[in-house]
């Protein structure tokens, strides 16, 4: 009888997988992606109130969307996991809500401020709302409710700096979780109109082994122009943008200490008064295509540092991200190729005003900005130099004109004027064309004007444009030009760029970042993709670059050729790449031949409590300051450490260091070890600590420090800490409440090794922050 009843069981188990191998065929026999898929919505018969429940009656009968797709890595398969969406609205909101289906157990989710998660389960809100595919929103959401907003444009992809008022909340359910959505009609920017049609796709983030994303709309990977993709969602009717008015006032108070003559050890350390500023922000949207934004005494800091960079080897002044308020409304309209406008040379101002207009396929904006700091930037052939010459008035005008399929034709014009004389003009054009589902073409023109302050010595004796104008400031007057052309083909197996690019010996901008000028460049970079469906290798992408830069004189500065091979693996989110680089260069009339480096680069997330990057990189590379070959090692190295969701641990370390290739003495050395930890107690309150040891060395300035000749060695080399503890407190994106401060401590014994170590106190600040945004 036992043997019966493990017959039957066997044969039981048997018909079962035939059940289901018969159930799945069919499934994927009967699946179809749906390209351009179409949802007539209708307005809410009920309250929805957001807090991540679908069980309100205003979700009642609301129309679905669904049969969603694996648009990555898998192409228009079906999803290893079923998602649905819903859009409604009343006269205030446009609400959407997600229902995810998946083990609860196996969410990947971190209890976060809001920006501040990059490899959660999530889901996202994609809308263009002008169905011109020249920028559009992308709101993502995870299983906490937490908010990511992303402004994406069609030249220079997504701008994770923008934000924006909306508001969202999350529920982990028995069956996965859900999410509901409002955003304010207000926050929008979109046609006027009776009625509205909006192309709008929605996403949703699955990171297991592979990182899957899914979606509505089905994707063709040979058209690079993905929101042209999106489905439509109509039947929205009788909406507009509010025409409220807002305001940002803020309250900031700090009280700073420093070292006032840093070339002396024995200086002491000075305590300055505490100080108070108010500052107003005002913002009023004048119709659905018009918003005017003004803010006195704005308060231009950021909360939270910029991470050091690699620095101990390069010539041009750095460049760091924008996170200030300010510039998120119509933050995409300001961007081209050539960094024409890079809204951190707007370092201090005591005013600043903004306006935005948006119609059909016509935009305009125009800033205004009185800044009592004004940086200058002198660019080079081979480094830049940076000045401070005070206050100034700066002045940013841009239009662009959509041509429709996602191409576009722009204009801007800048200029700043300096109080104590001398002003920068600037005048480009630029475009972006679209000639076929794959090909793209873009270009930008320059045209720049320069009347130099006087009085600023920058460095005596070295002049520009053979020989006709000095790197001083001193009253001279030049214009110069600068443009880039770029045809690019993306698709889903092989994807180039080919651009050339030039700057010549006069071209300088004030409002912008070009840290060289005098140069022509050109290259090429090539890639295909070789996807595979099943097995372990997910993607196989060998690639290959090159370029060269000559100055305006027809003098070769540099050739390079890369080459590398990159897997992506079904196992653990895992990423490999190794490569290599061949080339030569020409510093000061130095030249550098058979240069070379190999380089291996690792990536990984087993789980959603770990994930870690390693990088590798050796070989010959010229010392820029000494002028010799160097053999160079460097490493990066960086974790990502959640022990529960809402505690996030992130260290990261970057290190470099040259010796000579004949001699083998050391000729630099830098390292930066930055730790930052975030432990958010509560959706609003969070605390964070920043660590960071920047140390670095170069024997042959430190022979000059000894010498008496470099007495602010300790200030760029050496061994410098930075301890920033700061308590958070944020109702929303620009409603938020700020309480740290900022220790930095320098080495003044750098230079020399025999007296031992002397971290000194050199700078201090505490300081407070409360903002609140009134709508009206």
């Amino acid at each position: 009888m036992a043997c019966a009843g493990h017959d039957r069981w066997n044969t039981t188990f048997l018909i079962s997988l035939l059940l289901l191998w018969a159930t799945t065929a069919v499934a994927q026999d009967t699946f179809t992606p749906v390209f351009e898929p179409e949802l007539q919505t209708k307005r809410a018969t009920a309250e929805i109130t957001i807090d991540g429940d679908l069980s309100d009656p205003g979700w009642i009968g609301v129309p679905m969307a669904s049969n969603f797709v694996e648009r990555q890595p898998g192409d228009n398969i079906p999803p290893l996991v079923e998602t649905m969406a819903y859009v409604t609205y009343d006269d205030e909101y446009l609400y959407v809500a997600f229902d995810c289906r998946d083990d609860p157990a196996l969410l990947r989710a971190t209890m976060c401020q809001r920006d501040q998660y990059f490899n959660d389960d999530s889901v996202a809100l994609m809308i263009d709302t002008f169905g011109e595919a020249q920028w559009a929103y992308q709101l993502y959401v995870n299983p906490y409710g937490i908010q990511k907003d992303i402004m994406w444009t069609n030249v220079h992809g997504g701008d994770r700096g923008f934000d924006m008022i909306w508001h969202s909340a999350a529920k982990i359910t028995e069956t996965g979780y859900t999410v509901e959505y409002a955003i304010p009609f207000a926050s929008m920017r979109f046609p006027a109109g009776e009625t509205q049609t909006w192309k709008v796709d929605f996403w949703r983030t699955h990171p297991r082994e592979s990182y899957h994303q899914y979606s509505w709309a089905a994707h063709d990977r040979n058209d690079q122009c993905f929101p042209c993709q999106w489905g439509t969602v109509s039947g929205i009717e009788g909406v507009a943008p509010g025409r409220g008015l807002e305001f940002l006032p803020s309250f900031i108070s700090y009280q700073t200490g420093e070292i006032s003559d840093t070339t002396d050890p024995d200086a002491e350390f000075e305590d300055n008064d505490a100080k108070g500023e108010l500052t107003l922000g005002a913002k009023y949207s004048v119709s659905s295509d018009v918003t005017l934004e003004a803010s006195i005494n704005p308060d231009f800091s950021q909360i939270e540092a910029d991470a050091d960079q690699i620095d101990v080897n390069s010539t041009i002044v750095q460049r760091y991200p924008e996170r200030r308020p300010f510039f998120q409304e119509g933050s995409d309209l300001f961007r081209t190729m050539f960094n024409s406008f890079y809204t951190r040379m707007v370092n201090d101002p005591g005013i600043a005003a903004k306006g935005t207009a948006r119609w059909e396929k016509t935009s305009l904006a125009y800033m205004y900005a009185r800044d009592d700091n004004s940086p200058y930037i002198i660019p080079t052939e081979e480094r830049s130099y940076s000045a401070a010459p005070g206050r100034s008035q700066v002045h940013v005008l841009r239009g662009l004109q959509s041509l429709g399929n996602s191409s576009q034709i722009g204009g801007m014009l800048t200029e700043r004027q300096y109080s104590v004389g001398g002003r920068g003009t600037i005048a480009s054009l630029d475009t972006n064309l679209r000639l076929t589902s794959t090909l793209s073409l873009l270009g930008q023109y320059v045209y720049s004007y320069t009347e130099e302050p006087e009085n600023f010595e920058i460095s005596p004796g070295e002049t520009f444009a053979n020989g006709e104008h000095t790197v001083d400031l001193d009253g001279e007057t030049y214009s110069g030009q600068a443009f880039i052309t770029e045809l690019r083909r993306s698709s889903d197996h092989w994807n180039f760029i080919l651009d050339y690019n030039q700057v010549d010996q006069k071209y300088r901008t004030q409002t912008g970042y070009d840290p060289w000028n005098d140069q022509r460049n050109s290259f090429i970079f090539t890639n295909y993709n070789f996807n595979r469906d099943e097995g372990l290798i997910e993607r196989i992408t060998p690639s290959v670059f090159a370029n060269a830069r000559w100055n305006m004189a027809n003098e070769r500065k540099w050739l390079h050729a890369n080459a590398s091979l990159r897997t992506q693996l079904r196992w653990a989110q895992t990423g490999i790449s190794l490569g290599g680089r061949w080339g030569e260069e020409v510093w000061s009339g130095v030249v550098f031949e058979d240069l070379w480096s190999v380089n291996l680069n690792l990536n990984s997330r087993p789980s959603g409590w770990l994930g870690y990057f390693l990088a590798v990189n050796h070989g010959t590379n010229p010392a820029l300051f000494t002028l010799d070959e160097g053999l160079e090692w460097s490493f990066s190295a960086a974790l990502d450490i959640k022990p529960v969701d809402s505690l996030i641990i992130e260290p990261t370390f970057n290190y470099i260091t040259s010796d000579n290739s004949v001699t083998g003495e050391l000729l630099f050395e830098q390292a930066i070890a930055r730790a930052r930890i975030r432990w958010q107690l509560n959706r609003r309150l969070s605390l964070r600590l920043v660590v960071q040891h920047n140390s670095s060395r170069s024997p042959l300035y430190e022979e000059l420090a000894k010498a008496g000749s470099f007495s602010n060695y300790h200030m760029y080399f050496g061994s410098k800490w930075e301890v920033d503890p700061l308590v958070t407190y944020r109702i929303n994106s620009f409603s938020v409440f700020f309480l740290g401060s900022t220790h930095d401590f320098h080495d003044f014994n750098a230079a020399f090794a025999e007296r031992g170590s002397l971290h000194t106190l050199t700078g201090r600040q505490y300081f407070m922050k409360l903002q609140y945004l009134f709508q009206m």
